[in-house]
């Protein structure tokens, strides 16, 4: 099967390199891309050190643009799988077999990888513990399915999901959203217990007036979502 890992990074110099040395030493059968999403700081000029493919976009588009841009590229090249991992060091490689064997196994069609099933490591801040807290009941009344961590980036999907999300993926903050989306259009969905770590360097662009907009946004986008007809 082709397996690719796409990697969304915006002014992540001081944290990707650490991901992509691992990546490269260990993950030599996974082709891996690092989607810089016009970073203002040298992410592009450390990618280049190692050997990945790397989609410089010529202007920032944020994590829902840059995400979907790496799916594009898993559709154009007949990806059967895509693993998608955050550039600032929180997702730890050592659990990408166990986000792959399922789909593998054709137990689901998206794997999500949740810190809140073994709650070991970081399990967020406060604030944003709150808000995927809010979002797991959300998810939960509309699907029927508990999802413990909505907003976790760390997933894995078929070539199914590829297909879908390469069509149409949420713009800002947009797991919880995708989530509802893939649910309505009856697609499996399983959560793995994963081990998440504190951002190595830098900070979240996530604020206090983000997070309010975050969560009125989203919750207007899934509910809307919820209404429509299924299309796949």
């Amino acid at each position: 099967m082709k397996v690719i890992l796409i990697i969304p990074a915006y002014n992540e110099e001081k944290n990707i390199a650490k991901l992509l040395q691992v990546l490269c030493l260990d993950y030599k059968n996974v082709d891996v891309l690092v989607i810089n999403d016009c970073s203002t700081d040298n992410t592009s000029k450390v990618c280049d050190q190692f050997n990945v493919k790397v989609i410089n976009l010529p202007c920032n588009l944020g994590i829902g643009g840059a995400v979907q841009t790496g799916y594009k590229f898993a559709q154009m090249h007949n990806y059967d799988i895509a693993i998608q991992v955050d550039g600032d060091g929180q997702h730890n490689p050592e659990y990408i077999k166990d986000l792959v064997d399922p789909l593998v196994k054709n137990e689901a069609d998206l794997i999500i990888g949740s810190r809140y099933i073994s709650k070991i490591g970081f399990q967020s801040t406060f604030l944003r513990r709150v808000g995927i807290n809010y979002f797991s009941r959300l998810l939960h009344i509309l699907t029927g399915q508990l999802i413990t961590d909505p907003t976790s980036g760390y997933r894995a999907c078929n070539k199914r999901v590829i297909e879908i999300f390469a069509r149409r993926y949420p713009v800002d903050y947009p797991e919880p959203e995708s989530i509802m989306y893939l649910k309505r259009n009856r697609l499996r969905i399983k959560e793995i217990p994963v081990v998440m770590e504190a951002r190595l360097e830098g900070k979240s662009s996530i604020t206090l007036i983000k997070s309010a907009y975050y969560m009125a946004k989203v919750s207007l986008a899934i509910l809307i979502d919820s209404l429509r007809k299924q299309i796949v």
